[in-house]
């Protein structure tokens, strides 16, 4: 299951999980540095990520051990109050636990979004809230062993899907193949290409990622898909049905309740479930 927590291929000073191979360093739920109260990172990095996000990276307290998350879960931020109660927000780290005393957020700043705002605009070194609890944990690697996993993520719904990859492409002796749809606006405003380009050319054909763009001017020159994600871009590109796979969703609601039903029901519905997809085949994070 990929390398252990502690061992010395964890790394310190400058690092991105968005620069170099897929890493995977795995703990088992329970071991996070955030408990169910909260407590502070300092921000004491930002850098623009595509046309509308930022990569986040916050410092922890105790600088000698890493975020200690497992694979896959998210924390949440707090943020000021707002009509009297403080805003608060799952994200779910892009680094891996090879990152010592630190780690990265993958922040969609919306113009009315109250917490990507206040983290878009927060000094360098000032702290931000944080917390782990039990329902943050999702599915673990190594995914029920599943031989293949389709992806399909919008926006910063790429955020989980990189921590799940980490895991997936960077464990030796991992055979599973792993086929995503990634729907974003505009080709600028895709996130993380460079870092999916370079996993897709290292995988030996057990990675491919396909772009769907809902928004991009007709005058350009990209030749993938455009609209958005729908059933025969899914029957081309994702595992079908009746394969030993399972399907990962990740995006905003409207996302959701087109291909597989809101994010907070059980039930699956919509494109997923009218292709014959089963409710423990597809996974909402």
């Amino acid at each position: 299951m990929g390398q252990c927590l502690g061992r010395k291929s964890a790394v310190t000073g400058p690092f991105s999980s968005l620069a170099g191979p897929p890493t995977s360093v795995l703990v088992e739920p329970g071991h996070c540095v955030f408990s169910e109260d909260w407590s502070s990172a300092k921000l004491i990095s930002r850098v623009q990520q595509g046309a509308s996000s930022q990569l986040c990276t916050f410092e922890l307290s105790d600088q000698s051990k890493p975020l200690g998350l497992s694979t896959c879960a998210c924390i949440l931020a707090k943020g000021p109050e707002h009509d009297g109660t403080p805003v608060v927000r799952p994200y779910t780290p892009i680094s891996t636990n090879a990152l010592v005393g630190q780690f990265e957020l993958l922040v969609k700043v919306y113009p009315d979004g109250k917490m990507s705002q206040h983290l878009a605009t927060l000094p360098l070194g000032q702290p931000v809230d944080f917390k782990h609890i039990e329902f943050n944990v999702k599915i673990q690697y190594p995914f029920n062993n599943a031989k293949k996993i389709g992806i399909l993520c919008g926006g910063t719904g790429v955020a989980p899907m990189i921590q799940a990859l980490h895991a997936i492409l960077g464990t030796p002796g991992d055979t599973s193949q792993v086929s995503m749809l990634y729907g974003s606006v505009n080709e600028s405003d895709v996130l993380a290409k460079d870092t999916l380009d370079s996993w897709v050319a290292s995988s030996g054909g057990r990675f491919s990622v396909s772009h769907v763009l809902s928004q991009e001017p007709t005058e350009s020159a990209w030749t993938g898909a455009r609209g958005f994600i729908d059933e025969s871009l899914i029957k081309a590109n994702l595992p079908s049905p009746s394969d030993d796979c399972l399907i990962f969703v990740c995006g905003p609601p409207p996302m959701y309740d087109t291909l597989c039903g809101p994010r907070t029901e059980k039930e699956l519905t919509g494109v997923l479930a009218g292709m014959g997809f089963k409710p423990e085949q597809v996974y909402k994070f």
